[in-house]
């Protein structure tokens, strides 16, 4: 981490932090730029905030390479990678719709027609009746066992980079960042809590001495940035975008209507922490923070929103044949577009016009 980073054509090795958003299976967008950072032995991964899918990315990718050095740890967190997004490809080709029915009491019928109508509708038909407490003993969340499958699943080694999970408290309504030991599979279960679908995710917080229930922690940061401000981390921050900013279409359904709500909702904390990091950076040039030990972080950001224009966020709940892989291709081609164009940037300078991407 004392290496003196001028850039990345000077030939050496760039240490960066990830900045993972979440956005259900559109996180498959992340597997690809992902996959394609780890095959670059010119930038190294020293931090990693990841919310909900982020968080699931982020745990494939630390767990691998924490499990080996060097070529070894880069390769098992791509294997990480391909294991957990072949596993959430499962619950596409309305495999989740029958995951759903067998913990809902609804009779064959009707879930054979709602299966041939829209299974997505079907799915949020069920939530505005059924509350997740409503399952029983049928209740489940399937990360958990994609999560311990994974074939290098120890997320609690020391070694590989810093990994922070972003999650909200139910009662308090405040962000929380897991980091360290406190990142188990329990609490990228809770970053990934969408409350309609799944029962709020209790662990004990040592700091409040209380139970605490936790939901998607996209609510309150996707993803949270302060957590890579730290003085042992690099300046360069690549975020990971998966949620379109901006769209060219007013949306007039009510389906295109509730869709875009809920992008602009999952963008709003992320866009904050931009418009701060801007006001500091104005506050450096204009020389008011002399010698305050303020971190001038370096922004950076890989997103496909002309990809994201054609989607709508339907599909993140339930992708549909061949997305999953058509958005890692998507990811990958972008992140080979900043590897040849702005990465040169690393270590210099911003690579993005913050004004202009916060409004």
């Amino acid at each position: 981490m004392g290496r003196r980073r001028t850039g990345r054509d000077s030939g050496m090795t760039i240490p960066i932090n990830l900045a993972l958003q979440g956005g259900g299976a559109h996180g498959a967008f992340s597997w690809g730029v992902l996959d394609r950072l780890l095959q670059d032995e010119s930038v190294e991964i020293a931090a990693i905030s990841g919310t909900s899918a982020g968080a699931l990315n982020g745990a494939a990718v630390k767990a691998g390479l924490s499990s080996a050095p060097g070529a070894a740890g880069r390769q098992a967190a791509r294997e990480n990678l391909d294991y957990v997004w072949s596993q959430v490809g499962l619950f596409s080709d309305n495999r989740m719709v029958r995951w759903m029915s067998s913990m809902v009491p609804i009779p064959r019928g009707f879930q054979r027609l709602a299966e041939l109508i829209s299974p997505v509708a079907w799915i949020e038909g069920v939530t505005r009746i059924f509350s997740p407490y409503d399952y029983g003993p049928f209740h489940s969340n399937p990360l958990g066992p994609i999560l311990g499958e994974m074939p290098y699943p120890h997320l609690d080694r020391p070694e590989g980079p810093q990994f922070h999970v972003t999650a909200t408290n139910v009662r308090t309504g405040r962000v929380r960042i897991f980091s360290g030991a406190e990142v188990t599979p329990e609490a990228i279960m809770a970053s990934g809590c969408l409350p309609t679908l799944f029962r709020a995710v209790e662990i004990d917080d040592p700091a409040t001495g209380q139970r605490e229930a936790y939901w998607d922690g996209g609510y309150s940061g996707n993803p949270a940035l302060f957590p890579l401000f730290g003085h042992d981390l690099p300046r360069d921050i690549l975020i990971v975008a998966i949620n379109p900013m901006e769209r060219k279409r007013l949306p007039r359904t009510p389906v295109e209507i509730q869709d875009r709500i809920n992008e602009i909702s999952f963008n709003s904390s992320l866009l904050r922490e931009l418009r701060a990091i801007q006001f500091v950076k104005r506050l450096t040039e204009e020389g008011r923070l002399t010698n305050r030990g303020m971190k001038d972080p370096l922004i950076h950001l890989i997103a496909d929103d002309e990809l994201m224009n054609t989607l709508g966020a339907r599909s993140k709940v339930l992708p549909g044949p061949g997305l999953l892989a058509r958005m890692k291709a998507a990811g990958q081609t972008a992140a080979d577009r900043f590897m040849d164009g702005d990465a040169a940037n690393l270590g210099l300078r911003d690579s993005v016009d913050l004004p202009l991407l916060y409004g």
